[in-house]
C-alpha cells in the first residue's frame, strides 16, 4: 500500500482524501522526528524554570490563572479530555475522522505545539491500523474544534469506542488487538490534542475535491444540454474568453469545447437562436466563478492543513514560547462560505437550464420533453423536485461564520463556526448531485427527441453511459428510481471516469 512521508509542511488536499478513503498509509520526516523532540524539549525546560505555560503549568480557558503542579500532569490532562468531551451526533463518518486526524498529525509535525513524540505517533499508528476513534460531529464553534477532537483524544487513552478494520469495539479492546499502548498524557498533551482546526479543516479537504469533481461534471452536463437545445456555442470561443481573463470561466470554456470535439453544434445552422437563454450563453462561466471561489479556498486551506495553529506557539529555533491566535480560522472560513454563494448561483442556473429543456418556445421539442403530447406526462412533475432542492441551497448558503456567543467567562469572545460551514457547503454539493443528475436526464431525452447528426466526443460518451442505466422515457414511471441512478452515476465517479 503507498505510504506518504509527512514532514508538517507537504500535505495536500488530495492527500487527505488519499489516507481518508483509501487508508494510505503515513510516515515521519526525519526533520520532523527531530523538530517534534527540540520542541518537546523546550517546553519542558522553559516548565522547569517556572515559566508560566497555558496548558502545561496552567489551566486553560477562564481557568488560564490557575497553577497546574507537576505531579498533577497526568491527572489534569485526562480531566482535561474529559471535560472536553462534550460533542453531540451525529457521527462522523470513517473517512471524515482519518480526515481529521491527517490534518491535526500534519499540524503537529510543524514542532509548535510540545506535543509528546508519543502522542504524535499514536496519530501514525492509529491511521495506520485502521483504528478510527467514533467522533460526534456537532458541537464545535470552530474557534479550535475542542469538544469534537477530545474524543479522539478519548480514545488514545483507551476509552470510549472506536472502529477498528471496519467493527465497532470498545477503544481499550481495539488497542490490544492492534498492539498499541493506551496513551499517558503529560504535560500539554491535553490540550496539543484537542485544540486545532483539524476537524473542520480535514473535512473542509475532502470538500474541496467533491466540489472540483461537480465542477468537471456540471461542464460535461451542461454540454449535453447544450447538443439536445441546439445550443449555439460561439460564448466558449478561447479568444473571446481570454479576452476576460478569469481563469475559472476561461478554464471551464476550455473544458466544455474538449467535450464537444466534433460535435454538430460547431457546424453553422440557420435554426440555432441568435443568442440563447444566459443559463446557456454564461452556464460555463458561472461554473468558472466557482472555480475560481474554490482555488481561493485551496490555497488558504493548503496553509491550514501545513502550519500551526496551536496556543501557545513554541519557536523551537528561538527558544522562545508565545501567546497565539493561531487558531484563527476566520481567512479561510470566509473563502469557504464565498464558495457556497457560488454554489448557490450555480445550483440555481442549474435548474434553470433543466427547465428551458422542458420549454418547447426554447427548445422546438416537446413539452416536457414528452415522447407522445397528451398520453405521457414525463417531466411535468418533477421539476418541483429540483427547485425545492435548490430553495434548501439557497438557505445553506448562508454564512454561518458570524453568529456566535462569547463563551468561557467571556473571554473566548470569537468564533467562525467553521465546521458548520463546511457541514453546510457539503449538503449542497451532495444536494447538487440530484440536481445535475436530474439535468442530465433531461439533457439525453432531449439528445433522443432531436437526433443529433453527430455528438461531442465525450457528451457521446457520458450519453451512451446513462442510457446504459437509464432507457428512453417513452411512457410514465416512477422517476425517483430515475432520479437516484443518475445520482449514483455521478456519486460514485463513474461518470468522471469516462473524462480520463
Amino acid at each position: 500500500m503507498k505510504s506518504i512521508i509527512l514532514n508538517g509542511d507537504n500535505l495536500s488536499y488530495l492527500d487527505v482524501c488519499d489516507i481518508a478513503y483509501n487508508r494510505c498509509k503515513v510516515e515521519i520526516s526525519e526533520e520532523a522526528e527531530e523538530r517534534i523532540k527540540k520542541s518537546r524539549a523546550l517546553l519542558f525546560k522553559m516548565a522547569d524554570e517556572g515559566y508560566p505555560v497555558y496548558g502545561l503549568n496552567r489551566g486553560v480557558g477562564w481557568n488560564k490563572d490557575k497553577y497546574v503542579f507537576s505531579e498533577f500532569f497526568q491527572q489534569y490532562n485526562e480531566n482535561l479530555i474529559h471535560a472536553h468531551c462534550v460533542a453531540v451526533g451525529p457521527e462522523a463518518s470513517v473517512p471524515e475522522v482519518r480526515a481529521m486526524m491527517v490534518a491535526r498529525f500534519n499540524t503537529a509535525l510543524v514542532g509548535s505545539s510540545g506535543l509528546a513524540p508519543e502522542i504524535i505517533h499514536a496519530f501514525r499508528d492509529f491511521l495506520n491500523e485502521d483504528l478510527v476513534p467514533v467522533v460526534p460531529r456537532r458541537g464545535s464553534v470552530g474557534q479550535g474544534d475542542i469538544s469534537t477532537l477530545s474524543h479522539i483524544g478519548l480514545a488514545m487513552m483507551g476509552e470510549g469506542e472506536v472502529i477498528y478494520q471496519g467493527v465497532r469495539m470498545q477503544a481499550s479492546e481495539a488497542l490490544e488487538k492492534a498492539g498499541l499502548q493506551k496513551a499517558v498524557l503529560g504535560p500539554k498533551d491535553g490540550l496539543g490534542i484537542l485544540s486545532s482546526n483539524a476537524h473542520s479543516a480535514g473535512l473542509a479537504a475532502m470538500l474541496v475535491k467533491e466540489t472540483e469533481e461537480i465542477i468537471k461534471i456540471s461542464n460535461l452536463v451542461y454540454c449535453l444540454g447544450m447538443e439536445g437545445l441546439n445550443g449555439k456555442v460561439e460564448a466558449l470561443d478561447e479568444r473571446v474568453n481570454a479576452a476576460r481573463k478569469y481563469e475559472g470561466q476561461i478554464q471551464c470554456a476550455a473544458e466544455c469545447r474538449k467535450f464537444l470535439e466534433g460535435s454538430y453544434l460547431n457546424e453553422p445552422s440557420k435554426e440555432r437562436a441568435l443568442q440563447d437563454a444566459l443559463c446557456y450563453r454564461g452556464g460555463f462561466a458561472i461554473n468558472g466563478a466557482v472555480l475560481d471561489a474554490l482555488n481561493y479556498l485551496k490555497n488558504l486551506l493548503h496553509i491550514q492543513l501545513n502550519t500551526t495553529d496551536d496556543n501557545p506557539c513554541i519557536l523551537y529555533d528561538d527558544k522562545e514560547l508565545k501567546v497565539s491566535t493561531n487558531f484563527e480560522a476566520t481567512t479561510w472560513v470566509l473563502a469557504l462560505e464565498m464558495l457556497g454563494i457560488g454554489l448557490s448561483h450555480f445550483s440555481k442556473n442549474c435548474c434553470y437550464r433543466t427547465i428551458k429543456l422542458a420549454d418547447p418556445s426554447f427548445t422546438r421539442l416537446s413539452r416536457f420533453l414528452t415522447p407522445a403530447e397528451g398520453d405521457v406526462i414525463a417531466y411535468g412533475t418533477i421539476q418541483k423536485t429540483f427547485t425545492s432542492l435548490d430553495t434548501e441551497n439557497r438557505m445553506l448558503a448562508n454564512p454561518s461564520s458570524m453568529d456566535y456567543f462569547a463563551v468561557a467567562g467571556n473571554i473566548e469572545d470569537h468564533a467562525n463556526n467553521s465546521p458548520l460551514a463546511v457541514d453546510k457547503i457539503s449538503r449542497i454539493v451532495d444536494n447538487l448531485r440530484y440536481i445535475i443528475g436530474i439535468e442530465l436526464l433531461h439533457a439525453a431525452q432531449a439528445i433522443d427527441l432531436r437526433k443529433p447528426s453527430k455528438m461531442g466526443v465525450y457528451t457521446k460518451k457520458a450519453y451512451d453511459l446513462i442510457r446504459s442505466e437509464i432507457p428512453f422515457l417513452d411512457k410514465d414511471r416512477c422517476l425517483t428510481i430515475d432520479i437516484k441512478k443518475a445520482y449514483d452515476l455521478i456519486e460514485s465517479g463513474r461518470l468522471l471516469k469516462i473524462l480520463d
